[in-house]
């Protein structure tokens, strides 16, 4: 009993593994809060260019 419970456990979570390797999140990647810093004076040193 202890062996087929062990295999099925194993088999189980080699299962569980690839399923989440299948399904990506939709959870965007972390940027930090200097990061953030930096990429906002980026964008405050490069305005847009104005057509005249």
């Amino acid at each position: 009993m202890n062996r087929k419970k062990k295999i099925n456990q194993t088999l189980k979570a080699k299962a569980k593994k690839a399923n989440a390797k299948l399904h990506s999140s939709n959870k965007p990647a972390y940027i930090s809060k200097a990061e953030r810093a930096r990429l906002a004076a980026e964008a405050d040193a490069a305005p847009l260019p104005q057509a005249d």
